[in-house]
């Protein structure tokens, strides 16, 4: 039991009777009750204030494990003047008393609720500051190229023509390619923290149901040659490489008479809208054109993959072909032929690279890293184009 805040030592005293225990030392002692009577005897350990995870005094009482003993224990703090902690309080005040930033705090979050071992590796890493290291580099070469540039402004008799010396333009394109590379493993990181959604959509009887069972291994979804057998989504949780993904099968888009066969068919467009990917299967011994099918399903491109399924009928190599920014990549579901080609794919797709030093992240770090790069850019066009020291120094304020 962890108790934090300004009474947190008087209240570790009165339980253990004051017992003689000094700071950042793990002392055994007798824990009692707010009428004398003793409720067990365990670990006491003391944390001044400076040296807290909370940057408040801290006190800890391990006792023996099961309910009504810990129960006792707790009404006994709460007797002495604590109160429960609301969740995530601890990380709260540890942020607001300046013992971790923001993506630090938050990292706290990602690493309690991460679903895989590399997004625990990644949380992990946020939360010891390598994210927030690289991100204030940053920002202190900013902010160092700024006061130049308004010093230059400010003092033009002392650097007349800075602009055009070319040292203000190289350290701009230095500064945006670092964030572009710190954008991409953050990328990483969103997706390592966040996971994929991939939903597999097509007319019936393509093949959605059997490469869901393909990418997951067993058997989940009801295979059958009858087209509509999938009357509703059906979603089911992977790892790949470290990577949560969840896939959902999706009922065969087309028109129909049957009520339950349409309502189906509107929950899959639903789940499409919220994709992070679209499988877009096809037969590929049916007839139908990739440009007929995606007009006909309305998929944008942007999040679609064309996967055409059914090779061991064709006789078709497995493989992947791009053609206008649109990846087309062919398998056998029920021979696997192309399934690992397909998950490295999507992978790709999303932005995700296997390496060894991700850091979790979140959206609104994206957001906020790419409009620091987008400012910088303007920055770079005002020196091109306007040799405007004022805009650039407005860029680099932003």
């Amino acid at each position: 039991m962890r108790i934090s805040g300004a009474s947190a030592l008087k209240i570790l005293a009165d339980i253990s009777h004051r017992a003689t225990i000094r700071p950042r030392v793990a002392t055994v002692a007798d824990f009692f009750d707010r009428d004398g009577q003793a409720i067990d005897r365990g670990l006491a350990l003391a944390f001044p204030a400076t040296r807290s995870f909370t940057g408040e005094p801290v006190a800890e009482l391990h006792g023996h494990g099961g309910p009504v003993v810990m129960d006792m224990l707790l009404k006994a703090a709460l007797d002495g003047g604590a109160r429960l902690a609301r969740p995530g309080e601890f990380t709260e005040r540890a942020f607001l008393n300046r013992k971790m930033d923001l993506a630090q705090a938050e990292a706290v979050a990602d690493l309690i609720a991460s679903r895989s071992q590399s997004a625990a590796r990644s949380a992990l890493r946020s939360l010891t500051g390598t994210f927030s290291t690289r991100v204030s580099k940053i920002a202190a070469s900013m902010l160092e190229l700024r006061i130049y540039v308004e010093g230059a402004i400010d003092f033009p008799e002392d650097d007349v023509d800075f602009l055009s010396e070319g040292h203000v333009q190289q350290r701009l394109e230095r500064l945006v390619g670092e964030l572009d590379d710190l954008l991409k493993t953050a990328t990483q990181g969103v997706i390592l923290n966040e996971g994929l959604t991939l939903v597999l959509a097509g007319r019936p009887n393509v093949g959605k149901s059997s490469l869901l069972n393909r990418l997951l291994g067993f058997d989940r979804a009801i295979v059958t040659d009858t087209p509509g057998t999938t009357r509703d989504t059906l979603a089911e949780a992977m790892d790949w490489d470290g990577v949560p993904v969840r896939v959902v099968d999706t009922a065969g888009l087309r028109i129909s008479g049957d009520e339950i066969e349409r309502e189906g068919i509107r929950r899959a467009r639903v789940q499409i809208a919220e994709a992070d990917r679209v499988l877009l299967v096809r037969d590929h011994s049916s007839p139908e054109m990739i440009g007929d099918l995606i007009a006909e399903q309305g998929i944008p491109i942007d999040r679609l993959t064309i996967v055409t399924n059914k090779i061991d009928l064709t006789g078709a190599a497995a493989g992947a072909t791009s053609t206008d920014g649109l990846t087309e990549v062919r398998i056998s579901a029920l021979t696997s032929e192309g399934i690992d080609l397909l998950k490295r794919h999507i992978l790709s797709s999303v932005g995700y690279h296997e390496e060894t030093a991700v850091f979790s992240a979140r959206r609104r770090h994206l957001d906020a890293l790419d409009r620091a790069a987008m400012s910088l850019r303007h920055g770079v066009d005002a020196i091109d184009e306007l040799a405007a020291g004022e805009l650039l120094a407005d860029d680099l304020r932003r």
